[in-house]
């Protein structure tokens, strides 16, 4: 049942009403709004808006080529990740068989595996070669892997050409140089990153925690976010701010409120996306223009410079009626040569190591590959737990009470781990994530 059908029939119902009751009423009628069609299908789910939403079309018209009769239909989802999941739950569980294939937030997979929403794609083969190992251990639950990487985001250090000659590979040398790029008046401020009360700010977090060698969770599952590392990552990261290396004013940013800051010229670093590169190098709107250079985050004490892995992964709807159709897409939209069309076209970083070693993909990336693959390399993924997004809601309360001022670095992170600890207890989760 196409969309406009279900509008016609729920004129009142939003958005995610309709395209919930589309799925239910896919069990019924395939074809349009009425009868069945005799032509096999498969559903995807994803963007349908944007160069994203273009190339994803353009992609699954080869594969109609290559696999007629079959048809693929694209079964639009919102584009922010709260409202796509809540549209996700909605759908399966209804268990609803479409879509049967499912673009998936990289920090969606251990929860809809544990689930039972999604399939377990070891049943169908494949490889895990090539692949980075940051990728498949977020696409993958209890030794198993339930979804595909797709493509990666990963945080990375921006850094002013004009400013220094080389990025800083420690904070403490960051700190050093971004104190004094702001006491010689070059900009009004050193460093800025996500620090507003939502997901970005654990992922700048768990980036300063990997730099001086902790962790949220250890091997074994466990809570470790109160360690001493984890002490002295969260107070490097208040130091900045009380310092005023980093404004106060991050505390209420998300990625585009610094992006604007670095893009003006108000800034000699920031951490962000590789979504910024492109936009930083528009010499029509962006002050820095040819000046910006990209690094790894820099590391600390007991640590290594890594980045928060982010990105998106493609998934099996385990209610799907077709199954081997549905993983026969998958598999296609992450073969090397549509993952390398996406670099080229839409700028995203491919999942897969040897892609970096591309001439095409290369001259697509808009960084030094070599660069762009050490930083990948190094991405760390957030803890793989079905109750992911609870333990994040958790560890957002008490960083942002430490950076601004509320709680001490050891009090709140004492106060986190209690939380999380308690959280994973209560799911039957404590030590098995």
């Amino acid at each position: 049942m196409p969309l406009a059908c279900v509008t016609a029939l729920f004129p009142g119902a939003s958005l995610s009403r309709r395209l919930a009751t589309l799925a239910a009423a896919a069990a019924i009628t395939a074809g349009g709004c009425g009868g069945e069609s005799s032509v096999p299908m498969v559903t995807i789910s994803g963007s349908s808006v944007g160069r994203e939403a273009e190339l994803l079309r353009r992609q699954i018209a080869r594969f109609e080529v290559d696999h007629a009769p079959l048809r693929v239909e694209i079964r639009p989802t919102p584009d922010a990740a709260d409202d796509r999941h809540q549209l996700y739950v909605q759908w399966l569980n209804a268990r609803a068989p479409i879509p049967d294939v499912l673009q998936l937030d990289i920090v969606w997979t251990a929860e809809f595996a544990a689930a039972g929403w999604i399939l377990d794609l070891d049943r169908f083969g494949g490889s895990r070669e090539d692949f980075f190992p940051s990728a498949i251990a977020a696409a993958s639950w209890n030794g198993r892997t339930y979804a595909r990487p797709w493509f990666v985001d990963v945080g990375m250090l921006y850094w002013r050409t004009d400013l220094m000659a080389a990025a800083p590979g420690t904070f403490a040398d960051l700190d050093r140089i971004a104190a004094r790029a702001v006491q010689d008046g070059a900009v009004p401020y050193g460093l800025v990153w996500q620090g507003a009360r939502y997901e970005g700010l654990v992922t700048v977090f768990l980036e300063y925690l990997s730099a001086f060698g902790g962790a949220i969770l250890d091997a074994h599952g466990r809570v470790a976010v109160d360690s001493d590392a984890a002490v002295r990552a969260l107070t490097e990261m208040r130091t900045e701010i009380a310092s005023k290396v980093v404004p106060a004013d991050v505390l209420s940013w998300q990625e585009e409120q610094t992006r604007f800051a670095f893009q003006n010229g108000q800034a000699a670093f920031m951490r962000n996306w590789p979504y910024a590169r492109t936009l930083l190098g528009d010499a029509h709107d962006s002050a820095v223009a040819g000046r910006v250079g990209v690094a790894p985050m820099p590391a600390g004490a007991g640590g290594a410079a890594s980045g928060t892995l982010g990105g998106s992964t493609l998934a099996i709807n385990a209610h799907s009626a077709h199954p081997d159709r549905a993983y026969a897409l998958a598999q296609y939209l992450t073969d090397p040569r549509q993952m390398a069309e996406r670099a080229r076209v839409v700028g995203q970083f491919p999942p897969r190591a040897r892609l970096y070693d591309d001439p095409a993909v290369e001259a697509s990336l808009g960084i030094d590959p070599a660069v762009a693959r050490r930083i990948v390399s190094g991405a760390v993924p957030r803890p793989v737990t079905p109750v992911y997004a609870e333990l994040s809601g958790i560890l957002q309360v008490h960083l942002h009470a430490v950076l601004s001022g509320q709680e001490e670095p050891a009090a709140g992170l004492r106060a986190a781990a209690s939380g999380i600890r308690a959280l994973l207890e209560r799911s039957g989760l404590a030590g098995t994530t």
